[in-house]
C-alpha cells in the first residue's frame, strides 16, 4: 500500500493560475505540491498563446514582404520555410516553459510532481507518476487548474481521417496546399489567415450565419470582408455532414442553403471549441459538481460547488471565458482571499480579449447587441480606420473602432477595436472603464500625435457630431 503524504495545499496543473499560485502558497508558509501531467506552463505557453502568436508574427512578416511594393520596397520572391517557422516557435515555447519550470523547482516549500492526478476522496488524490509508480497525496486545500483541450465533434467519418487540431497544426513542416477549417471562431480565423499568408488556399466552414458568433454583426461582417480580401474563402450557414479521405485528399460534405457541396482539401483543421480536462479527475469522489459539458461549477470566490470546503477550480476548467489573463486573475482572487484575507470575487470583472487576426480585434465589456437586448439607453461611437491618421501613414486602414456609451452616465459600457494594434487601443478604453471615466475624458484628452490612441478623440467627437 502506498503511504499517503500530507501537504498543506495541492495544485493540479501548472497553467497560468497554478504556476504562480503554488509559489504564493509556499511563500505564505504552506507546504505545497503541484502536479503536472505533461509540460509546465499549461495551454498558453505550450499550445496556445505563445506558439500561435509566434507563428502569427511569421505570417505577418510574409504578408508585409508581399506588400513591399505598396511602400516602395521591392523584396523579390517570397518563400516560406515552415521548418524554420516551426523551430522558431519551438525555441520560444521551450524558453518560456523551461523558465517557468525552473522557478517552481527553485522555490522553497514546493514539490513539482509529474503525473496524472485523480481524486480518491474529498481531500485525497492518487497520482500516477509519469515515470511509473504512484503516490497518494492529501491536503486540506486542493486547487484544480487542469485546463481544457480541443474538442472533437461527432462528425461522420472524422475518426477515419487524419485531421488537425489547434495543437497538431503547429507541427506541420510544409505549407498545406488547401486547408479546410471547420469552425469560424477565434482559433479557426487565426490559423486560417495565418496559413493563407503562408501560401495555402484556405476555406473556412462556419455553421452559423456569421463568423465570431459572440460579436456584433457589423464586427463579424467586417472580419469576413478582411479575410476575403486576404484570399480566404468563407462559407456561412454551412453545416458539415460527413468527411472522408480519397486519393490523398480530404473531402468535406457541406450542406448550405439546401444544397450539398463536396469540398476537397489537402488538410482539415477542426476548430470547434474546447472541452475541459475534468474527465480523468474522478471528481465524483470529491463530490465536485460539473455542468453538462464537464466544466466545474464554482461560485464567485472560485470554490468548487458540491465539494468539501477547500476545493477550488481556476482557469479554463471552470468554464467561462478561456483566456490566460482570466486564469491569472483567478490566481489573484485566491491569493487575495486565502493569503491576504481579503474578499475578492469574479463578480462584475471586466473580460478583455484580443483576437490575433490581422488587423487585431480588441474587445472589452458589453456588445451593442447585448446592450440593446437589455433595453439600455445607449449611444454608439464608431470610426473607420480610414479616418485614423496613424493608420493612413502606415497604410493599415482596414477595420473600424466602436464604443458603447451609457446615454445617462456617459460611461463606456464596452468597446471593439478592429484595426491595427486593436488590442492596445482597446486597453486604453478599458482603463477608462476601470476608472469609470465619462467618454468625454477621452474625447477631450490630449494624446501624443501621431498615435493610434489619439484617434479616441475623433471616435467620440464623431458620436457627438452625429456623423
Amino acid at each position: 500500500m502506498t503511504t499517503p503524504q500530507q501537504f498543506d495545499a495541492i495544485v493540479i496543473g501548472t497553467g497560468q493560475a497554478g504556476k504562480p499560485l503554488c509559489t504564493a502558497l509556499a511563500e505564505a508558509g504552506m507546504r505545497t505540491a503541484i502536479i503536472e501531467r505533461k509540460d509546465v506552463g499549461g495551454t498558453c505557453i505550450n499550445v496556445g498563446c505563445t506558439p500561435t502568436k509566434t507563428m502569427v508574427a511569421s505570417a505577418r512578416v510574409a504578408y508585409l514582404a508581399r506588400r513591399g511594393p505598396d511602400y516602395g520596397v521591392h523584396t523579390g520572391d517570397i518563400r516560406i520555410d515552415m521548418e524554420r517557422v516551426r523551430q522558431r516557435k519551438r525555441d520560444i515555447v521551450k524558453s518560456f516553459r523551461d523558465a517557468g519550470q525552473t522557478r517552481i523547482e527553485q522555490a522553497a516549500n514546493v514539490e513539482l510532481i509529474f503525473g496524472e492526478a485523480s481524486f480518491t476522496g474529498a481531500k485525497s488524490l492518487l497520482v500516477r507518476l509519469k515515470d511509473g509508480g504512484q503516490r497518494i497525496l492529501t491536503a486540506d486545500k486542493i486547487f484544480i487548474n487542469a485546463g481544457a483541450r480541443p474538442s472533437v465533434p461527432a462528425l461522420d467519418g472524422l475518426k477515419s481521417v487524419p485531421f488537425l487540431d489547434s495543437t497538431s497544426i503547429m507541427e506541420l513542416d510544409t505549407v498545406p496546399e488547401h486547408l479546410l477549417v471547420l469552425g469560424g471562431g477565434y482559433v479557426g480565423l487565426e490559423f486560417g489567415q495565418m496559413f493563407r499568408r503562408f501560401g495555402s488556399r484556405v476555406t473556412i466552414v462556419q455553421s452559423g450565419g456569421q463568423l465570431l458568433n459572440r460579436e456584433d454583426p457589423d464586427i463579424a461582417e467586417e472580419v469576413a470582408k478582411i479575410l476575403q480580401q486576404d484570399g480566404v474563402e468563407v462559407l456561412l450557414n454551412a453545416n458539415a455532414n460527413r468527411v472522408s479521405q480519397s486519393d490523398g485528399s480530404v473531402r468535406l460534405e457541406v450542406q448550405q442553403q439546401g444544397h450539398s457541396t463536396a469540398l476537397a482539401g489537402s488538410h482539415l483543421l477542426v476548430a470547434t471549441g474546447r472541452v475541459p480536462n475534468s474527465d480523468t479527475l474522478n471528481l465524483a469522489a470529491a463530490g465536485v459538481q460539473t455542468g453538462d459539458r464537464g466544466f466545474i461549477k464554482v461560485n464567485g470566490r472560485l470554490e468548487a460547488m458540491g465539494g468539501a470546503n477547500g476545493v477550488y477550480a481556476l482557469g479554463d476548467i471552470k468554464g467561462g471565458p478561456a483566456f490566460t489573463h482570466i486564469s491569472y486573475d483567478d490566481f489573484r482572487i485566491i491569493r487575495t482571499n486565502l493569503i491576504e484575507k481579503g474578499s475578492a470575487t469574479t463578480d462584475g470583472r471586466l473580460v478583455p480579449y484580443t483576437v490575433f487576426i490581422d488587423p487585431q480585434l480588441g474587445r472589452v465589456g458589453m456588445t451593442e447587441t447585448e446592450a440593446r437586448a437589455q433595453k439600455r439607453n445607449i449611444r454608439v461611437a464608431k470610426l473607420p480606420m480610414t479616418s485614423v491618421a496613424r493608420a493612413l501613414e502606415v497604410d493599415e486602414t482596414r477595420g473600424f473602432m466602436k464604443a458603447i456609451v451609457d446615454g445617462e452616465t456617459n460611461q463606456i459600457l464596452g468597446a471593439a477595436v478592429l484595426g491595427i494594434e486593436g488590442g492596445e487601443v482597446m486597453s486604453a478604453l478599458e482603463i477608462a472603464m476601470m476608472g469609470k471615466l465619462p467618454y468625454t475624458a477621452l474625447r477631450d484628452g490630449v494624446f501624443a500625435h501621431p498615435t493610434l490612441t489619439e484617434s479616441l478623440n475623433n471616435l467620440f467627437m464623431a458620436m457627438d457630431s452625429g456623423k
